[in-house]
């Protein structure tokens, strides 16, 4: 009884993680129904299962760092520091739920759900955003401008800039827009030496080694200044990418993909219905082949079916199409070990034993088959994600990691679950019916524990 309520309670709370914020768009008719409102406790918040991008639209990036002038005992800090970078960037213009993940050694995917200008995303990430401010020499040449710092020479970059003060203005009388930088106390040393040795002469800043303005220097200026001469959209991106810091390495980008959430919707709806149709079908083996113990397995297949979409929701899982599709495969897996018991329980039926003897000699005989079988899956799934991440397959990923939870699920599911529900079927009076086994047997096996009866010796003479 412990272990039915225990079921019981752990169904229930899944179907309330599972259950949609719209019900109309999964359930038939369910639009009357009401809403998930989330979960909320503290500062762990869960609301809506995690799409991919094929699911949702958006934007995915992947990046190839330039390592070639790096030490290689730098390297991998380097990359390091190209990912922290990305994700303030990331994080500071607003997109929710983005997924930055370091793929091999020198290279990174960005997927950015919702932005579907890939151009906008290149420019937000792609760019080193390097900050220099060059003087012109006596040739009229752009060289760096340099001052003087502790006794050495250095060149003024925005490395000097106070991390997140660069903002957007409008403090020009045109109503234009501009940035206004600010510098920590060493850059505003060099700033305020250089400003002064230009004064009525033109400073130069330059991004990425492009001039973007050349202001003629008014006064002597220390720790702050403005950069003019940029639309809105070059401002707010200058900005942002200022405040996040230069790439500590260049990269370029190596492959983009878009993908249209009109064309995502319609991928949710199908694997809706193809997830629904494989459940049906199964269910509906399960019930006319076993009868009896295909309908415990049945309800084990409902109950694995809710706790494994209410992990996925909880850990969170990122569904994409391909690890919605190993969740539809890990469906008919976890039927696989009921198969396999039911075998075993009717060899072990048809040698005479009862039903509640043959149901625990099935599981000890088809218990080294079952750990196997899924063992065997599970390493599959380790080799393909470790692969996957090794290559930038993201799709291999998601279809290794759905699949691995499903498998270890089903385990609990087809021996813990199934048999608790069938001891419960059995417990039933109208249960005790031959019939509904699939199979010949005697009404004596429908009970208890019984040895089969041994064939009596008869003795005799030669004649």
């Amino acid at each position: 009884m412990k272990r039915l309520i225990f079921i019981l309670v752990l169904t229930a709370l899944a179907i309330f993680v599972v259950w949609p914020q719209r019900p109309g768009n999964y359930i038939p008719g369910g639009d009357a129904l009401p809403g998930n409102p989330g979960i909320h406790l503290g500062s762990f918040t869960r609301q809506g299962a995690k799409l991919g991008l094929d699911l949702q639209g958006g934007t995915q990036l992947t990046l190839q760092a330039d390592l070639t002038n790096v030490p290689a005992d730098q390297q991998s800090s380097a990359m390091q520091g190209v990912l922290n970078v990305i994700e303030r960037r990331v994080n500071a213009y607003g997109v929710a739920e983005p997924e930055i993940q370091m793929l091999g050694a020198d290279r990174i995917i960005v997927q950015l759900p919702g932005l579907k200008d890939t151009e906008e995303a290149k420019r937000l990430i792609g760019q080193t955003a390097k900050l220099e401010f060059k003087e012109r020499n006596a040739s009229g040449q752009w060289i760096p401008a340099t001052g003087q710092l502790n006794g050495q020479t250095i060149a003024l970059t925005g490395a000097y800039l106070v991390p997140g003060r660069q903002q957007v203005t409008f403090a020009s009388r045109a109503g234009l827009p501009d940035v206004a930088f600010e510098f920590n106390s060493d850059g505003a040393q060099v700033f305020g030496q250089i400003t002064q040795r230009l004064i009525q002469k033109p400073l130069g800043i330059f991004l990425d080694g492009q001039e973007i303005s050349a202001p003629t220097v008014q006064a002597v200026l220390t720790n702050s200044g403005v950069i003019t001469g940029l639309t809105l959209d070059q401002a707010r991106l200058l900005a942002l990418q200022l405040n996040a810091g230069a790439l500590p390495v260049p990269v370029s980008i190596q492959s983009e993909t878009t993908v249209d959430a009109t064309l995502g919707a319609d991928s949710v709806h199908k694997s809706i219905v193809a997830g629904e149709l494989a459940l049906l079908v199964v269910i509906a083996f399960m019930l006319l082949y076993y009868r009896l113990p295909g309908l415990a397995a049945s309800g084990a297949l409902i109950v694995y079916a809710f706790v494994t979409l209410s992990l996925f929701k909880l850990i969170p899982v990122t569904l994409t199409l391909a690890g919605i599709a190993g969740f539809i495969l890990s469906v008919g897996m976890a039927v696989d070990a009921n198969i396999l018991i039911f075998e075993r329980m009717k060899e072990e039926l048809r040698s005479g034993k009862t039903i509640a003897a043959a149901i625990r000699a099935g599981e000890d005989r088809a218990w080294p088959s079952i750990r196997d079988s899924n063992t065997s899956t599970l390493i599959t799934c380790v080799v393909l994600y470790f692969f996957g991440q090794q290559f930038g397959a993201t799709i291999i990923m998601g279809f290794a990691l759905v699949l691995g939870i499903g498998v270890v699920i089903s385990l609990f599911s087809a021996i813990f679950v199934t048999r608790t529900f069938l001891e419960l079927l059995l417990s039933q009076s109208w249960a005790h019916s031959p019939r509904l086994f699939g199979m010949q047997i005697a009404p004596s096996q429908i009970g208890g524990v019984t040895t089969p009866s041994r064939r009596p010796a008869v003795a005799g003479t030669r004649g």
